[in-house]
């Protein structure tokens, strides 16, 4: 992998590795939804007003709105709604792991949706990811039931995954296809996102309140200009040049940084299966993006 690339693919790693824990921080007073829109709300208008002091112009077409617009609700909406909603059942690490299966979304949407080659290796270390995750998740799953709220959080990982993928992939054309610059994309995707969630939680009869306590803001700041800005500038950079399955094995490396601080901060006692779980996933990552010898 170039140099250009290798830090295009682990900036997000250690970025999101550390936002699981994070978004913690905007959960309680703000509705999950209201707190998506303020985040990407935020992160949009930063973006946006940086390329307007660039003069960098964002003339784009009706249709090409139409993608930006569809990324934005996928990768800056739906998906980030869903993950809040989960963080609320679930501890910030064990999201994160679940969260490394969108390597398993990518390359398949990938392959319906884009044509994408998937070859052996990929497939071996999807395999193992897959290992991987279970290992980690197994003693979660003894306390699995219908009425569990566990459950449910596991369920509202699993749907925000589907709309992470679809806005990766959506993300993909755009730059394969479309030739649309990321920075201009992901401003105006961030805000296209920031909106559908506040015309959203107006329908649902939401508070758009605000928490003025110092965690919120501080983690809000931390989340819009580190975690949405700088690491999705990164990692939709690195799909444009190596594709969503590949590029999805960034995500793959957060659970060890997530489950560590999980550790430290949330009470969470990894066990011997954990450690071989992580032993895996590490272990596909490598074969999936080793060069062909």
């Amino acid at each position: 992998m170039k140099n250009s690339n290798f830090i295009l693919f682990l900036l997000p790693a250690l970025i999101w590795g550390s936002t699981w824990y994070v978004i913690t921080y905007q959960l309680g007073v703000v509705d999950p939804i209201v707190s998506v829109a303020y985040r990407f709300g935020l992160a949009g208008g930063l973006l946006f007003l940086f390329l307007r002091i660039r003069k960098i112009e964002m003339n784009f077409s009706r249709k090409e709105h139409g993608f930006i617009a569809l990324q934005g609700m996928l990768l800056f909406g739906f998906n980030y709604w869903f993950v809040y909603q989960a963080e609320q059942y679930l501890s910030s690490g064990l999201v994160a792991v679940a969260f490394s299966t969108l390597i398993f979304l990518n390359l398949f949407f990938g392959f319906i949706l884009l044509g994408d080659k998937i070859n052996r290796r990929v497939i071996y270390g999807a395999i193992a990811g897959i290992i991987g995750t279970v290992l980690i998740y197994q003693a979660e799953f003894e306390h699995f039931s219908v009425s569990n709220d566990q459950l449910k959080g596991l369920l509202f990982c699993l749907v925000s995954i589907v709309f992470a993928s679809l806005g990766n992939i959506t993300s993909a054309h755009i730059q394969r296809k479309l030739k649309l610059p990321v920075l201009s994309t992901n401003a105006l995707g961030m805000l296209y996102g920031s909106s559908t969630m506040i015309l959203i939680a107006l329908i649902l009869g939401k508070s758009l309140n605000f928490d003025t306590s110092l965690p919120y803001i501080l983690s809000l700041i931390y989340l819009a200009v580190v975690g949405s800005v700088i690491a999705f500038t990164a990692y939709l950079t690195l799909i444009g040049k190596i594709g969503p399955g590949k590029a999805a094995y960034a995500i793959v490396l957060v659970p060890v940084i997530a489950l560590t601080i999980s550790t430290i901060f949330e009470g969470y006692r990894p066990d011997i299966y954990a450690g071989v779980g992580i032993l895996c996933i590490i272990l596909g990552n490598v074969m999936a993006l080793r060069k062909k010898t």
